[in-house]
């Protein structure tokens, strides 16, 4: 995307951010932003911004691992990590997510694809917080992938219909962003 900010591209006329938090608003509560950049380009959402424990941006799992340090100082037992890339994420995302739950409590997303394919959207996905230090351990030992992480961990799987629209649609280029603007 340029090195744009993809939280706020806009799409529909609002900030894909703000499309995502409305999404979960109703499914579950508190909200925390996972950020490395500027804190104050996203004060205006009043919402905790969580940058990453780990130096060297190792990617998404370092995210997730900032949610459950979070998480684990307000009490939560779980978190619930997404793309602010994805805006059509499904209103029924926690529940079903929490409904699949693997024996370690991991759930990964997933939506049946072109020619019934499953595919795994592993950065949508429950976490509980009682793998944080384990997950820590994975990350600094080089374990970047948030899919083989969870895989690890015998995760459950939610999936969801892909039919008329994938709600996982991810927006990673100027041409995928106008698909979205056009199914929006």
């Amino acid at each position: 995307m340029g090195g744009r900010n993809k939280a706020l591209l806009h799409l529909g006329g609002e900030p894909l951010l703000s499309r995502v938090i409305w999404r979960l608003r109703d499914q579950c509560a508190p909200i925390a932003i996972n950020a490395n950049c500027d804190p104050d380009l996203l004060s205006g959402w009043d919402l905790p911004i969580l940058p990453d424990p780990i130096a060297g941006f190792p990617g998404p799992l370092a995210g997730v691992l900032a949610g459950m340090e979070w998480a684990a100082g307000i009490g939560a037992d779980a978190v619930v990590s997404v793309s602010v890339d994805t805006p059509f994420l499904p209103l029924d995302l926690v529940h079903r997510l929490r409904e699949a739950a693997g024996s370690q409590g991991i759930a990964v997303a997933a939506s049946e694809g072109e020619a019934g394919r499953m595919r795994d959207h592993p950065t949508c996905a429950l976490w509980p917080v009682a793998l944080r230090d384990d997950l820590r351990q994975a990350i600094e030992s080089g374990l970047l992938r948030p899919g083989q992480y969870a895989a690890a961990h015998d995760p459950g799987r939610a999936v969801f219909d892909s039919r008329p629209v994938d709600p996982f649609l991810n927006i990673n280029t100027p041409d995928e962003l106008a698909r979205a603007e056009r199914l929006a």
